[in-house]
């Protein structure tokens, strides 16, 4: 059967889009093909708010059949953190029947070449981008995010994150001619010729091993950096968040049979509830990648015995804030509010410890003592969540229960600086929806270190009292070196403590926001200009997205010919 989408129809559908792209990642300017304002949505067969939510609607209670080979039963069970049930099942694979046909289409892949894998991806970007509110609904119901930032962060910023990836796998496999002759002279002597060949070869199966909180902006840039570098991708959802990584692969599997290649290139692992696949996966000969967003615990242990394999994880780290100075007290108190109350502190970019000195900080203002900072921060971040609707909608839901219980127990760290609120939420009476709770220490004390240097994931942070700067910096320092860190950020207008925060930032690798005063946030980061974590600190071995992280899932191999 002839492909419905030829090579050409692709190349020139989307070849300017990806000259964009790589155009962007070499600048580091903004840009985005995707728009992130859901007004834009409706028009050239895109699905608008209210189709999209249809959309989603009719998929609970559904069998999504993706016609993998290898189906052998069919798995369920999640719940939204806003309390309904979805009720969509999944088919379940037995892994000796789909891993060997996911490689058989592996030679046609590698063979379409750099430029063709590239705009096939593309044109799955496309067609999730069109269904961008459907999938915000998916995201928003296994995540606990609320409806704007499932669609933002879900949608666009994800599908910039995929085609990020897919930009820098392109240029990646490009560096090198696809052929070269080659002549050594020999003096008298005929000169030596040959005629050589450079194939990108990809490594093989690579596994995804999916999320809870963000399965899209966190699985975009592993399963396309794979895809695009010829290998198969095997899909395994977190049990809690599967419908948005399930719709990604009907639609990368619809399309890749669309222009002629096999469907099962890209699959889905779903799981039994307890089955706990993704060891069993992750070592299994065949899988040569290993992408994976989660726990530091789970992530080492992939790091240690998924020997056969690239693994790439991100984990987590214990995200710092040196407060030495500003010149805008009350900016940097609003920064500060939004990104501790951003998704109720569920994301691995949020601050944790806010180190501030026991005798204050200058500002704008004039001095401000720690319990003043601590208290006006408190202040920010009540005066931001007062509204139940504003709240509800910066918030969203609490993922799971040991986030609710962690917050629970933060209360017996130290001195409450700001409490947790429950926030009803008006549409989900079933959500748990949670304010942030502030907790103050004492960074001097020895019994201390258990209070902030280890993460305490979800809305809890701590402000630690400080002997000085100095003493700041060397618990930043060692904040980074032994537990890792995906964003720093320091509030300082004294030019020998900005040096010091950045040289640290240097020596351990760890991303640095230097006085972020006004819409741009700690916990945020812009596909083609920004790198998410760095790969050089405990928190996560990779950097999305570098040329580090495509860069190994392919090796070039030469074929030499006597010309």
């Amino acid at each position: 059967m002839a492909a419905e989408l030829t090579a050409d129809t692709l190349i020139a559908r989307h070849r300017p889009t990806l000259d964009q792209a790589l155009e962007a990642i070499r600048t580091r300017a903004y840009w985005s093909p995707h728009p992130e304002h859901p007004k834009a949505y409706g028009e050239h067969g895109s699905l608008d708010p209210a189709a999209g939510k249809a959309a989603f609607d009719a998929l609970l209670g559904t069998r999504l059949d993706l016609g993998q080979p290898g189906t052998d039963g069919w798995v369920g069970g999640e719940v939204s953190p806003y309390g309904i049930e979805l009720g969509v099942t999944y088919p379940h694979a037995d892994p000796d029947v789909l891993l060997p046909a996911m490689r058989a289409g592996q030679a046609a892949w590698r063979d379409a070449g750099a430029e063709v894998r590239a705009v096939v991806c593309l044109e799955i970007l496309k067609r999730i981008n069109y269904r961008s509110h459907e999938f915000a609904h998916a995201v928003m119901h296994t995540s606990g995010q609320a409806y704007p930032m499932a669609f933002q962060a879900g949608g666009p910023h994800a599908q910039d994150r995929g085609l990020e990836a897919v930009a820098y796998a392109y240029a990646e496999q490009t560096r090198v001619p696809a052929t070269a002759g080659w002549t050594k002279p020999q003096g008298k002597r005929d000169p030596l010729t040959l005629a050589k060949s450079f194939t990108p070869a990809p490594r093989g199966i690579g596994l995804v091993i999916g999320c809870n909180t963000f399965p899209t902006w966190n699985g975009y840039p592993g399963l396309f950096a794979s895809l695009a570098t010829g290998n198969a991708v095997l899909v395994k959802p977190h049990p809690r968040a599967v419908l948005p990584l399930a719709l990604t692969v009907a639609v990368a599997r619809e399309v890749l049979a669309a222009a002629g290649f096999a469907a099962d290139l890209v699959a889905l692992a779903a799981e039994a509830p307890g089955e706990g696949i993704a060891k069993t996966l992750a070592t299994r000969p065949e899988i040569r990648i290993v992408d994976y967003t989660g726990s530091t615990s789970f992530g080492d242990w992939l790091e240690t015995h998924a020997r056969q394999a690239q693994v790439f994880t991100e984990k987590a780290g214990v995200n710092t804030v040196v407060v030495e100075s500003t010149d805008d007290y009350r900016g940097m108190l609003a920064n500060l509010a939004f990104s501790l109350s951003l998704y109720s502190g569920q994301m691995c970019t949020t601050p944790q410890n806010l180190l501030i000195p026991r005798d204050g900080i200058r500002t704008d203002q004039g001095p401000k003592t720690y319990d003043e900072v601590t208290a006006d921060l408190a202040r920010a971040v009540d005066g931001l969540l007062g509204d139940d609707t504003r709240a509800n909608a910066l918030l969203g839901a609490l993922v799971n229960p040991d986030v609710k219980a962690r917050l629970e127990a933060a209360a017996d760290l130290g001195e409450v600086a700001l409490a947790s609120r429950a926030v009803e939420h008006p549409d989900f009476p079933g959500a748990v929806v949670r304010t942030p709770a502030i907790i103050k220490l004492d960074g001097a004390k020895p019994d201390a270190d258990a209070g902030y240097l280890s993460e305490c994931f979800g809305p809890v942070s701590f402000a630690v009292a400080v002997d000085s700067a100095a003493h700041a910096l060397t618990l930043l320092r060692r904040g980074i070196r032994e537990n890792g860190a995906m964003t720093v950020s320091a509030y300082t207008t004294d030019p020998e403590t900005e040096r010091a925060v950045e040289e640290i930032c240097l020596e351990e690798s760890a991303q640095l926001s230097l006085n972020l005063t006004g819409g741009v946030y700690v916990n945020q980061t812009a596909a083609f200009s920004d790198f998410h974590g760095s790969g050089g600190n405990p928190a996560a071995n990779a950097a999305l997205t570098d040329a580090a992280f495509v860069a190994t899932r392919f090796r070039f191999i030469e074929v030499r010919r006597e010309a």
